[in-house]
């Protein structure tokens, strides 16, 4: 036997979905369901509590209600279509039909193995190898994999282009939401930028006791936080995508390059 094994259970090296899958399906929108509930309080804070509440001026008020709601209509669309774009996965040609996969699985030599995927793949734009030499295959999916192409363990398939699987999202970040992921994370920025700037000016009356007395106040102060917290740790993120485009790498593929490379 070489390299590879045979999938047990399945046929087709299809896995048998776990009794619990459902309430794991449904626990994995629980980070989706806090980012939602987040941006709904900022709404409310931002909308009700600085621009009805504390601001007295009405062309500022218009203002900064029309700015809010482009910067928020840009964040969720971009947002909307990073979780709900379907993950790309490997078209059906790449796939090694079951009268090979029996070959692959039965050879005697892993040198055999690496004939039975070079003679499949001749006509396949593949120029990934493995740190052996031989065409990248996938056991669980059994096809060849594409460059840049990987398997992920929560959608459980193989997906093109495979940056991260990222929670907040709920789904892969891969070749065809990336650009709505990219833009996600710039309107997230641009959308927390512009809540702390525009309610730091509130934020300071807080500290002065300049604003009007109850429970609105605190919120105007939890909102400038929270927003300035986010737009903190998305500068880093956001930055680093725009690094990993300029160079055309990904997530995944910079980590095994630093592997290989020692740096």
């Amino acid at each position: 036997m070489g390299n590879y094994d045979k999938p047990n259970g399945n046929p087709g090296g299809r896995i048998k979905k776990p009794p619990c899958y459902t309430l794991m399906r449904i626990f994995k929108w629980i980070p989706v369901v806090f980012i939602i509930s987040i941006i709904a309080w900022s709404y409310y804070a931002y909308l009700v509590q600085l621009c009805i509440y504390s601001i007295t001026n009405i062309a500022e008020k218009i203002i900064f209600i029309i700015l809010y709601h482009i910067f928020l209509a840009l964040f969720l669309f971009s947002y909307w279509q990073t979780i709900f774009t379907n993950v790309g996965t490997v078209p059906l040609k790449w796939r090694i039909p079951g009268s090979e996969i029996e070959k692959l699985f039965h050879a005697e030599s892993q040198e055999q193995q690496k004939r039975i995927l070079e003679n499949f793949a001749r006509d396949l734009p593949v120029t990934n190898r493995t740190i052996h030499g031989s065409v990248r295959f996938c056991e669980k999916c059994q096809i060849i994999k594409p460059d840049r192409g990987h398997h992920c363990s929560v959608c459980g398939t193989c997906v093109l282009k495979m940056d991260h699987h990222c929670p907040w999202v709920n789904n892969c970040v891969n070749f065809t939401n990336y650009k709505f992921f990219v833009l996600f994370l710039g309107y997230a920025l641009l959308y927390c930028l512009y809540i702390a700037l525009t309610s730091l000016e509130f934020f300071i009356k807080f500290w002065k006791n300049e604003l009007t007395e109850g429970m609105g106040r605190f919120h105007i102060l939890f909102l400038f936080f929270v927003s300035l917290m986010f737009a903190i740790s998305l500068v880093s993120l956001f930055g680093y995508h725009i690094y990993l485009v300029l160079h055309n790498r990904t997530t995944l593929g910079n980590v095994i390059l630093k592997l290989k490379t020692g740096y």
